[in-house]
Parts: C-alpha cells; sequence; structure tokens
C-alpha cells in the first residue's frame, strides 16, 4: 500500500520541498531527512535538485515514468513562469517543439541552465517590470504560472533568440486569433523599442491593424538578430528585413 506520508504530501500537488515536509509532517530536519530518504530509496519520490522533491506517479516503476517538464520548472526558482518559445508551444501557436523550457524570474539563480530527468531547463532573469501578463494552468495536479498568448508573442519578439526564430512568432501573428489591444499595450509595457518595431511591422505584413507608436530613434534594427545580418530597410519602422524565407 501506498505510504500514507506520501498522501499527506500529496496533498498540495504532486512537488514539495524540503519545508514543505517539515510543516506537513510535523517533524524536526532529521527525521525528515530520513523520512524522505527512505520514501526516495522505495521510489516513491525523486529528488528535482536539493531540498526539492517530486512525488512519483503511482503505479510507476523507478526510472520508468516521466514528468511534465512544467511541474519540474515551478520548483527550480520563485517568483517564475513559463515563457518565449516553451509558452508559444504550449498554446498550439508554433509546431516548432522546442528542446528547451524556457522561464523567467527576477530572482538570481546560480545555474542558468540545468538538465533534469533528460530535459534541459534555461532560466531567464529580467526586470520586474517586464513580468506581467501572467496566468495560473494546472499540469499533473501542480498549478504553475505561465504567460498569456499575447504576452508569450511580446516575450519571442523582446528575445527572439529564445523563439525559435521569427518565422514561428510570424506565424503565431498570422494565423492565431489574439487581443490585438492586449499586444499593443504589452509591446509599450515591456520598454523595448524593437518589439514595437517587429511587432509593427508584422501586423503590416499581414493586413492587421495595430495602434503602436513610432519608432523614437533613426537606427535601424534587425528583424532576427539571429539571422545573416543583411536584407532591405524598411523605413516605417526602421527594421532590416534579413529573415530569409517569406513571412
Amino acid at each position: 500500500m501506498r505510504n500514507q506520508k506520501i498522501h499527506s504530501l500529496s496533498k498540495n500537488g504532486n512537488t514539495f520541498t524540503f519545508s514543505d515536509a517539515i510543516d506537513i509532517l510535523g517533524s524536526d530536519k532529521n527525521i525528515t531527512k530520513v523520512i524522505l530518504s527512505r520514501l526516495e530509496s522505495n521510489g516513491w519520490i525523486e529528488r528535482i535538485e536539493k531540498g526539492k522533491y517530486i512525488i512519483i506517479p503511482l503505479g510507476s516503476e523507478k526510472g520508468k515514468y516521466a514528468f511534465h517538464e512544467f511541474a519540474i520548472a515551478s520548483m527550480l526558482v520563485r517568483p517564475y513562469c513559463i515563457s518565449y518559445w516553451s509558452a508559444l508551444h504550449y498554446y498550439g501557436m508554433t509546431e516548432q517543439i522546442p528542446n528547451t523550457v524556457f522561464i523567467q524570474t527576477t530572482a538570481r539563480k546560480k545555474n542558468q541552465h540545468l538538465k533534469i530527468f533528460g530535459t534541459s531547463f534555461q532560466i531567464i532573469r529580467l526586470k520586474q517590470e517586464k513580468m506581467f501578463g501572467i496566468r495560473n494552468e494546472w499540469i499533473e495536479e501542480t498549478k504553475i504560472n505561465i504567460v498569456n498568448r499575447e504576452k508569450s508573442i511580446i516575450d519571442c519578439l523582446d528575445r527572439p533568440d529564445l523563439s525559435g526564430g521569427m518565422h514561428g512568432v510570424a506565424t503565431a501573428i498570422k494565423e492565431h486569433e489574439l487581443n490585438i489591444v492586449a499586444l499593443s499595450e504589452y509591446a509599450i509595457v515591456i520598454g523595448n523599442t524593437a518589439v514595437i518595431r517587429r511587432l509593427g511591422y508584422l501586423c503590416d505584413t499581414f493586413g492587421i491593424k495595430i495602434n503602436l507608436p513610432q519608432p523614437p530613434t533613426r537606427n535601424y534594427l534587425y528583424l532576427d538578430p539571429s539571422l545573416p545580418h543583411r536584407g532591405p530597410k524598411n523605413s516605417r519602422w526602421h527594421l532590416i528585413i534579413n529573415t530569409e524565407d517569406k513571412l
């Protein structure tokens, strides 16, 4: 029979910290360490990082189970939210499957590139004013924080290197119904003129009406900084259109 202690630990979802275990089990640090060590040895929990655990699904054999990567991501840093390419894929706005889970945070974390249970995670630290548009979703009994659809677009325009390429973001804007007012507001709030330029150009390209301010400077930026730095100039948005394929 499944250990009663697992039942207690799982009341708040399938992830918990060492501090959570102390509170839930009502034991001191040393006894809690012993209990968690035994639970891990019996194949009932798995350690994610020091002091962070996930409960192994009932009936699963040790080493023969798969955890949702977002549930693991929720334990790696606080505060946090899932964003960029990961959020874009979650909402079905890109067919490209990211091989890394991208996590935003305002906190410092020494190791920003992690590999846990075979999955790669990248933690991106950003200013508090850039962390908004967050909603909650339940994934495998774990409540996770993820940016909404419109903010996922804006974040990808802010960091194309974390979006799987400009073509995927462009396709998301072109083929999916989005709140244009929210897109416009988010583009301004995030405080990066490159976002306004890229969004403005893409909306013009797809015939989408959006209210955005004109670039305040005359310097030219690249539509996709990851691609070769050559291409025609767009004078309206002061962009160098360096995409290899037609958007």
